[in-house]
């Protein structure tokens, strides 16, 4: 069985439209444990004008999880050292980032260090981040750490595929590792417009404590409400725009695609 955004053909256009690709798992975050995680990436790419004018069914996104090569296929988990890339078509990735999705903002902030490919339309895009920036992004932040917050709990409707944290720590430590860095991130976000990666201390190392099981319950919990709470108040208090720049946005992804298309190639490097 193969993965409907894993094709020969979605490979492809991923590959040849590619303007930006770079790490933004753990181990961008800093928050990796050795031996005890896998590598993120994710990546933008212009596709071909057949997917954006034709008819052909639009290009979303490809993927790519080296756990899929194991006997399980498609059921494999991802686990220490598996490799797991995701490539979206920039029509979709600029929509995600202008809604604020915490994962799709990341590629705007990683260091040049964890940088894997990138072209001028996607050093245009890190150069111009703030486009993407506004209170929009406090309600998806609020809503990915409330999500973790159920998950690290099993409260009902929540599930977690790590049961073997739970019967060790007593709840899910990696799931309420997120929760605590989307808030941390989330806080910096709405009050700075820029996203520090790796986190900065203090915060990075009470992160890696809860990771390690470290923290009890009780604390994560009340540490995870304290940024809830300031999350809430940011929504209207911060000093972001209240909605992206559209307008640069529509803008960059009509110069991107046009250049794409009149052949002069995505470039990466």
């Amino acid at each position: 069985m193969t993965h409907p955004h894993a094709s020969p053909e979605k490979r492809l256009v991923a590959d040849e439209g590619l303007i930006l690709r770079v790490q933004v798992g753990s181990g961008v975050h800093g928050t990796a444990i050795s031996g005890q995680d896998d590598r993120d990436e994710m990546g933008v790419c212009l596709e071909p004008p057949r997917y954006v004018t034709g008819v052909a069914k639009p290009f979303d996104q490809y993927e790519y999880h080296t756990a899929w090569e194991r006997a399980g296929g498609l059921r494999e988990r991802s686990g220490a050292g598996d490799l797991d890339v995701v490539i979206y078509g920039a029509r979709k990735w600029a929509r995600l980032a202008a809604s604020g999705n915490p994962t799709v903002l990341l590629p705007l902030f990683v260091p040049l260090s964890e940088v894997v490919a990138i072209a001028p339309a996607g050093e245009e895009l890190r150069a111009n981040a703030g486009k993407f920036v506004s209170r929009v992004a406090g309600g998806r932040f609020l809503g990915y750490l409330r999500a973790q917050r159920r998950a690290m709990t099993g409260e009902t409707g929540a599930h977690t595929n790590r049961p073997e944290l739970v019967e060790v720590y007593g709840y899910d430590v990696k799931f309420a590792m997120h929760a605590l860095r989307l808030g941390v991130q989330g806080v910096e976000l709405l009050s700075t417009g820029r996203i520090t990666l790796p986190i900065p201390e203090p915060h990075l190392s009470a992160l890696r404590a809860v990771r390690r099981g470290e923290r009890p319950l009780a604390e994560v919990l009340d540490r995870i409400a304290e940024l809830d709470a300031a999350l809430e108040e940011l929504r209207t208090t911060s000093p972001l725009p209240d909605e992206p720049d559209f307008a640069w946005i529509h803008d960059w992804l009509h110069r991107s695609y046009t250049a794409f298309w009149a052949g002069q190639g995505a470039g990466t490097r």
